[in-house]
């Protein structure tokens, strides 16, 4: 899919499709490619889907935190004169739509998470510094997912790269620290923006119970299981996915 990226001004991304804008934000070890099956769905029903690369590596340490990751959404929506836009997000990402969704609610129409930190995470943490081990990383990979074998070497080979990579390793240690400081249980009670939680039932990274939570927190939120599957249900059941969110958005009229 890469081969398919924008390169404007500051922004990288990707764009499907005219009509109401779709904006995907991946995870931290997640690539865009995770979101293949939205990205070939959405625009066939009307929706312009964009996938903006989120500056993971890019910034300052100091700046290396969810907020600045939220203001940096804010800048790629003006830059691209969007309004009204819905934001999905899987993980590192979903917090990221969440606090922009806080942050900047008149921009948001619509909010979808899936797998998503803000609450509680349980992460790679304590397995960085066998940085050298790949069946190490293998195997915390596979745990990402119900089936082991959606963990393909692609996505492995990425995962130990950025693990060796000192700066990487780095500001992946300080945004998981962020994610962890910036716990939104407080901010979600006050944030009315219509919001669809898809979660698998078999997510180790973030278990059941933060999926209930989210959903008990945020006032006008429906909570959707996928059956089998992990911590992305975008990537192990993608026409589910599809499925689920389509029925969702048709039913809020979006």
């Amino acid at each position: 899919m890469d081969e398919n990226l924008i390169s404007e001004g500051k922004f990288k991304y990707m764009e499907k499709g005219e009509g109401t804008p779709i904006i995907i934000l991946h995870g931290l070890m997640g690539g865009l490619s995770n979101f293949e099956g939205v990205m070939n769905h959405f625009p066939e029903k009307g929706y312009k889907v964009l996938i903006p690369m989120l500056p993971i590596y890019d910034m300052p340490m100091l700046k290396t935190n969810v907020k600045q990751f939220a203001q940096f959404l804010e800048k790629f929506i003006e830059f691209k004169g969007l309004t009204d836009v819905i934001l999905l997000g899987n993980s590192l990402g979903g917090h990221i739509g969440l606090l922009h969704t806080k942050l900047f609610p008149e921009m948001v129409k619509a909010l979808v998470i899936t797998g998503s930190s803000g609450l509680y995470e349980s992460a790679m943490g304590d397995g960085y510094p066998r940085r050298g081990d790949y069946e190490f990383i293998k195997a915390k990979a596979e745990k990402v997912f119900y089936d082991p074998k959606v963990a393909t070497k692609e996505i492995v080979d990425e995962v130990f790269a950025t693990v060796n990579d000192r700066n990487k390793i780095l500001k992946t240690l300080a945004i998981a620290k962020s994610a962890i400081r910036h716990n939104m249980s407080d901010d979600l009670p006050s944030m009315n923006t219509p919001t669809c939680i898809i979660w698998g039932e078999n997510d180790t990274v973030t278990p059941p119970d933060v999926a209930n939570l989210f959903h008990e927190l945020l006032p006008d939120s429906e909570l959707f299981w996928i059956e089998k599957c992990g911590h992305a249900p975008m990537m192990e059941h993608p026409s589910e996915f599809n499925t689920i969110l389509d029925a969702w958005l048709e039913k809020r009229e979006f």
